[in-house]
């Protein structure tokens, strides 16, 4: 086992998956050529009996050609998906304790989701496909050599012109051109996260169409810098088709041995460099994946941005002159004090865009105050482990993720082994009805509003955090129901409460209301 958690099974398996393609590659190069020998036989008219081998052995690399290549698929996907299944569950692991790093919302997203996809790529359409030709191709060479040296010297030369050379050209400029448009794919992907996931706020400052104009830009300068990549490739690409021509013809030319034979080493040729000519196209992707390998890599082997120990309980939160900026724009928070100590009230007032969900992320250490500090038990938030904050700050933010599986499992992400009565306990607290074993289906999409607004809920009354924050959490229900299940939860609670809501009646008899915007 190694960083990327590769064990020897793994390796078995890819191995098998390598040499069943090598295989099936082989049989259809054995095909073309006992193909194009029989036929150049026959026009001379010998005896049928002396075609007999060649015509059942053109039938069975047939059948064999294409069983084989099923079989490839079969193995060779089984053991990535196998892989990539794990390796995407200790990417995921890896991230939690990102919350608060250098990491952006976009690079995380990057990380989780393409990144570990590219490894497939690596894997399937870079290093297996290079593994096999590399093999067929010394296979090939070495069965030419013995027929015809002359033959076996130039088809080897040509092979190492279409499966090195080109390829190398081709890494040289890809990674010539990635590190030119890095930065504006970043720059990108952090402008696409914030359009999906900020898109309320960018529309209330009113720099909604500005920040779809910079992201247009941002499109049309990538594709520019493409589009001259792709050009430059593809003339690699027709380089190769020219080498596989000329190599071709002078095998036919300079062979040296009969009729038959010299088609066969001929036309053989031209099947070995159907497997080769993809390598350019596969040293391409492979300067795109090895970059995202290395970021998974990196992510894997760093330390935890964690400083500090574990958090003490019950913890006294404090805000001090708490400033949040996204990409200089007006400030989504300016100067905001807070003071938290165990067992305090508060309530948070303010129209929409007035700054509130992210004042709950400052809370959270979801979002690192622009200037100002945020601190707990006299200690900055981001000097503790952000995979320990979550035991004492916790709640139910509009935008929490119900992940596609059942009420239980959903529930059981806030106390792990929690009994089915505690599970119970919490639903009815929070005013959720349905079945523990119910499919609440992608982001609870099989839910109301209603319900997946109080399943949320229901796990952070579950969770029972010290310091429990609560983001307009009866939204979407009823007033009356609305404020029936919010009285039950602010009962059940014995912490800290911060709650934001648009209706001051519930935050009535509160130690604190503070207004924003």
């Amino acid at each position: 086992m190694n960083v990327w958690g590769v064990s020897t099974k793994d390796v078995v398996r890819l191995v098998r998956a390598g040499l069943i393609a090598a295989g099936a590659e082989l049989a259809g190069l054995a095909l073309m050529a006992t193909a194009a020998w029989l036929l150049l036989k026959a026009a001379e008219q010998p005896p049928l009996a002396s075609l007999t081998v060649a015509i059942v052995a053109v039938r069975t690399l047939a059948l064999l050609r294409g069983g084989l290549r099923y079989a490839e698929r079969l193995a060779g996907h089984e053991v990535v998906l196998r892989y990539l299944g794990a390796l995407r569950t200790r990417v995921y692991t890896a991230l939690l304790p990102h919350r608060v790093s250098r990491h952006s919302g976009g690079d995380l997203v990057t990380r989780l989701v393409s990144d570990v996809d590219a490894v497939q790529d690596a894997i399937l359409r870079c290093l297996l496909p290079a593994g096999v030709a590399a093999f067929v191709g010394a296979v090939s060479t070495a069965v030419a050599l013995v027929l015809s040296p002359v033959a076996g010297l130039v088809l080897a030369f040509g092979l190492l012109v279409t499966g090195a050379g080109l390829p190398w050209l081709c890494v040289r400029i890809t990674r010539a051109a990635a590190a030119e448009s890095a930065p504006a794919r970043a720059d990108l992907a952090e402008r696409s996260v914030e359009l999906i996931t900020g898109r309320r706020e960018l529309i209330a400052y009113g720099v909604h169409e500005s920040t779809v104009d910079a992201a247009h830009t941002a499109v049309d300068a990538l594709a520019v810098r493409d589009r001259a990549t792709a050009n430059r490739t593809s003339l690699l690409t027709a380089t190769g088709m020219l080498v596989q021509l000329l190599t071709c013809v002078v095998i036919a030319l300079t062979a040296g041995v009969s009729a038959p034979l010299t088609a066969a080493l001929a036309l053989g040729a031209l099947a070995v460099f159907e497997l080769v000519l993809p390598l350019t196209a596969a040293a391409q992707r492979w300067v795109e994946v090895r970059t995202s390998a290395e970021r998974v890599r990196a992510l894997l082997t760093e330390p935890s941005p964690a400083r500090g120990s574990a958090v003490p309980e019950p913890g006294h939160l404090r805000l001090e002159g708490v400033s949040v900026v996204f990409g200089g724009r007006a400030p989504a928070l300016d100067g905001v004090d807070l003071d938290l100590p165990p067992g305090k009230r508060v309530g948070i007032l303010g129209p929409s865009g007035a700054g509130k969900t992210t004042l709950l992320n400052v809370l959270l250490g979801s979002v690192a105050p622009t200037s100002g500090q945020a601190s707990l038990n006299g200690r900055a938030l981001d000097e503790y482990d952000s995979a320990l904050l979550p035991s004492v700050v916790s709640g139910a933010l509009a935008d929490a993720h119900v992940f596609h599986t059942t009420v239980r499992e959903n529930l059981l992400l806030a106390k792990p082994g929690a009994a089915d009565a505690e599970l119970l306990a919490a639903c009815s607290t929070a005013g959720f009805d349905l079945p523990l074993d119910r499919e609440v289906g992608s982001d609870g999409d099989a839910l109301s509003g209603g319900q997946r607004q109080r399943l949320i809920l229901a796990r952070a009354v579950l969770s029972a955090p010290p310091i429990l924050v609560l983001d307009e959490p009866v939204e979407g229900l009823d007033p009356e129901h609305g404020d029936a299940v919010l009285a039950d939860v602010l009962a059940a609670t014995r912490g800290t409460v911060v709650l934001v809501t648009h209706r001051e009646s519930q935050v009535a008899g509160f130690d604190e209301v503070l207004r924003l915007g």
